[in-house]
């Protein structure tokens, strides 16, 4: 039979099965006459002829059986009047329909949530051609100049060097993070751009919708006054794509020229807006001690990882001898675009994504505890559909089908707890996402939960089948109809499914423990500043207005004059790089130190600072003094010097009257004036003090972006406007984007862990409350199946208390039970979250006796109604119970 026979045959015996089944009665029938007449030839009278024919052909009705058995589409119909009839038993159990429903729902759609932001983030492809031969080519530092730090951005002269030199990569470009002051079209903004090779989009294979990309040219010292727009700035700013080409656009008070608009969505890196050339001078392009610069390159066919890091190794080996004062130490490291994107986030969402997995294993169980109570009251009607010739496998089908159908229901409702729950993820993580990122419901999503739903049934419903085709035919018939027969049975299995819940539940509840308490550590860890009342306002001014250092400064002072002039404010004070947000590290030479090359001389972070600041963040100042206006450019260079820093160079002296020569910065050496306390610039879950210095701003050459950090007597918000004011006094054109509190800068510091630790600890509440209703669906079970030897107990003497005590341990001895072999898991797999910790271990005995103990409360109360339901038991009713 070809398969366009079967198709037509199947959907006739489907969907006109009444014609299908006259026509195989016809057929059979006339069957069966042939038979008889051929007998009545052979001499038999028509009635022993027409018995004969029947004995013969097997029985009109059976033969009709066995040919439905057969036919094309036979299986389709059988498993459709299972479904059937399993919606027919859901009717006739509207509560059992309904816990059931709602816990698959709540575990798939927990499920469904989690796995859609993980295929965004984790498994989609990069909206790039050939996404997996996309590298980004980190440098990787000396480590006696900084310990524990393992990428580090490229230098101008490397990056040329790389390019150059290499033979594993198709092209490599480089690109930096810029922010321009946009003007001359309305009110002022800040936008945000990068700056570019000029094969940057080749490398990419991304090329502008309208226009034309770089070309070698543009990127040439005097030619880098083109620009290439976002389609969202385009629309923004000009109404349409079409409008941007070759219009005029003032960055930074320098004219650029529109040559292109990017696809939708196109927004790398760092979702920028717009794209200009680096157009390196030749004095940039000899730099090399200088980093700051992202290489990205293109993996040549054929080539692998392994390879590309093996030259690339011989490269900066290469370079090492070359230029030993520069690069002496310094390597190079391949690795996945995808790693740069995705950051820190992927250790955080597998972490999820093995939690929501506990999860749906907990409500499969709970449903096929609830399936096995179900199922146990049907032995009698499944032994007598044995009996009547029913298979293992149609028995084994026909519970299947039940619960696969439960599960399929529990997946549609899933997919509208899945679409709330998405929303608020997406919104949580908010900036942590790479790219454009979109999560949400697609068509592979619904793929997902339909394959998940019927895996969820299939595995809910496998334990109560395969138990009631192991029934003992003659002891299911001999049941009578009253409750404690039909219930019978199923103890041990049942039991088995509560201890898995527990030891489940308790596995995520210790992970959750730990996160929580992560979050409070870390909120409890002194960041070195006072984050409260502090309201911060980035500054940026155009080096082609303010042209000089004279200039620049007295704008930022004019602008610090004026906020600490305003009521209301108790300091202010700026910094080039805020606490949590990054910042400069430079080599330098400490007074006492050896000289050595510049590859070899430590590095710390370096800040620079208005004066005012240390006294804005209430930074604590240990030794001497704070930098002053007195500082000038004619005075002597001085700095302040975190204590970690003078711990490290100058342990059993003085600090304070030191120099400090920073390798980057022209001038004689700086002396050290003040020692403050240690902040926390790179995260409150670091806990190697940062070494700092904070160099004065009136001292510097070059100051074109500051952060304006103002400390306020009351709410720091209700002053924005005035202190915006102040600076457009200064400069009406100075665009303000970005304003924020410090103290909400320090909770987005703490996003990652809070993301984890709301998560988990919805994730494990959610299993603790299937737990309990397993352990109390449990006991109800057992109370009801127990009434009359409760009652027996009773008449010959138990008081309430023992009938109490017996039902509520038989709670507790389950929980206990689940409670040993959840430790021994969780000792393993909260290791796997251990990166994600702080100021604990991932076994961490506080937390893990303190939700044990918290498990054996709930199991304590979910037993508590059943046992109570026990002692109220009358043993004359009790006695005549069936």
């Amino acid at each position: 039979m070809t398969i366009f026979a079967w198709l037509k045959n199947s959907t006739r015996n489907l969907f006109n099965k009444q014609r299908a089944d006259r026509e195989l009665d016809e057929e059979v029938r006339g069957y069966v006459e042939i038979l008889a007449q051929e007998k009545m030839r052979a001499g038999m009278n028509p009635e022993e002829a027409g018995r004969a024919a029947r004995i013969e052909a097997g029985g009109v009705e059976q033969v009709k059986e066995q040919v439905r058995d057969v036919r094309a589409g036979a299986w389709l119909d059988s498993l459709l009047q299972d479904v059937r009839f399993g919606l027919r038993m859901l009717r006739k159990s509207p509560g059992f329909a309904a816990i059931a429903i709602l816990t698959l729902a709540l575990g798939i759609g927990a499920n469904t949530a989690i796995f859609s932001v993980v295929n965004a983030i984790l498994l989609r492809p990069l909206p790039f051609p050939d996404p997996d031969r996309l590298m980004i080519v980190w440098h990787t530092p000396p480590q006696k100049s900084f310990p524990g730090v393992t990428r580090f951005v490229v230098s101008p002269a490397n990056y040329l060097d790389w390019s150059r030199e290499n033979h594993v990569f198709e092209q490599m470009a480089a690109f930096g993070f810029r922010t321009f002051n946009l003007t001359g079209m309305g009110q002022p903004e800040s936008v945000t751009g990068g700056s570019v090779s000029s094969d940057f989009f080749s490398v990419l294979r991304v090329a502008p919708n309208l226009g034309r990309g770089f070309v070698a040219d543009d990127d040439r010292p005097g030619h880098g006054n083109v620009v290439i727009v976002s389609h969202a700035f385009a629309l923004t700013h000009f109404g349409a794509d079409q409008n941007a080409l070759g219009k005029t656009v003032k960055l930074d008070d320098q004219s650029f020229q529109v040559i292109g608009v990017m696809p939708a969505n196109f927004d790398f890196p760092f979702q920028a807006q717009v794209w200009t050339p680096l157009a390196w001078t030749g004095q940039q392009r000899a730099v090399r001690g200088d980093h700051g610069y992202i290489v990205i390159a293109r993996l040549k066919a054929g080539v692998n990882e392994n390879k590309a890091q093996a030259e690339m190794d011989a490269i900066s080996a290469r370079l090492a001898q070359q230029y030993p004062t520069d690069d002496a130490g310094w390597g190079a490291w391949v690795v996945p675009l995808r790693d740069l994107l995705v950051g820190s986030v992927r250790s955080a969402l597998l972490v999820l994504l093995g939690a929501v997995a506990f999860v749906l294993l907990i409500a499969c169980t709970n449903v096929a505890n609830l399936t096995l109570s179900k199922a146990l009251g049907r032995r009698k009607e499944i032994a007598i559909r044995t009996v009547l010739g029913a298979s293992r496998g149609r028995v084994v089908r026909q519970v299947l089908s039940e619960t696969v159908l439960l599960s399929v229901l529990g997946g549609v409702l899933a997919l509208l707890l899945a679409h709330f729950l998405i929303d608020a993820i997406a919104a949580f993580m908010g900036p942590q996402l790479p790219l454009s990122v979109e999560i949400g419901l697609n068509r592979w999503m619904l793929g997902f939960t339909l394959s998940i739903s019927v895996l969820v049934g299939i595995v809910a419903g496998f334990a109560p089948s395969w138990h009631l085709t192991r029934t003992n035919l003659n002891a299911s018939l001999k049941q009578g109809l009253g409750k404690t027969d039909s219930d019978s049975g199923g103890g041990r299995a049942r039991s088995v499914f509560v201890v898995a819940e527990v030891a489940l539940s308790l596995i995520l509840l210790i992970g959750a423990g730990l996160m929580i308490r992560t979050l409070y550590l870390l909120r409890s860890v002194d960041p070195g500043i006072d984050p409260r009342n502090v309201l911060t306002v980035p500054l940026a001014i155009s080096g082609a207005k303010y042209t000089n250092a004279v200039q620049q400064k007295s704008f930022f002072n004019s602008v610090i004059e004026r906020v600490r002039a305003l009521p209301g404010i108790a300091a202010a004070g700026a910094i080039d790089s805020l606490p949590f947000r990054g910042g400069s590290t430079q080599p330098i030479i400490a007074e006492g130190q050896p000289i050595v090359a510049m590859a070899d001389q430590p590095e710390v972070a370096v800040r620079v600072i208005g004066t005012g600041y240390i006294h804005a963040m209430r930074i604590s100042l240990l030794q001497g003094r704070d930098i002053s206006d007195a500082d000038n450019a004619t005075a002597q260079p001085v700095i302040l010097v975190s204590d970690s820093f003078a711990r490290r160079f100058w342990p059993h002296e003085n600090p304070i009257g030191k120099h400090v020569t920073l390798t980057f910065s022209p001038g004689p050496p700086r002396e050290v004036v003040g020692v403050v306390g240690d902040v926390k610039l790179n995260g409150l879950d670091v806990i190697q003090p940062v070494e700092t210095i904070y160099d004065a701003m009136n001292q510097n050459a070059q100051a074109t972006r500051m952060i304006l950090v103002v400390r306020t007597n009351s709410l720091p918000t209700s002053l924005t406007a005035a202190v915006t004011d102040a600076v457009h006094r200064v400069d009406p054109d100075e665009p303000l984007v970005g304003v924020a509190t410090m103290e909400s800068i320090v909770d987005q510091s703490l996003g990652q862990q809070r993301l984890s630790m709301v998560l988990l600890a919805a994730f494990a509440g959610l299993a603790l409350l299937l737990a309990a209703i397993g352990i109390y669906g449990l006991q109800a079970y057992a109370v009801r199946q127990r009434i009359r030897e409760i009652g027996i107990r009773m008449a010959l003497g138990a008081q309430r208390r023992d009938v109490f005590r017996l039902v509520v341990e038989q709670a507790l001895k389950l929980t206990g039970f689940g409670i040993g072999i959840g430790l021994a898991g969780a000792f393993g797999v909260t290791r796997l979250m251990a990166s994600q910790l702080y100021g604990l271990s991932a076994t961490d005995p506080l937390t893990f006796i303190g939700v044990a103990f918290l498990l054996a409360l709930v199991a304590l109360a979910a037993g508590y109604l059943p046992a109570r339901r026990a002692m109220q038991v009358d043993p004359i009713v009790a006695l005549r119970y069936e």
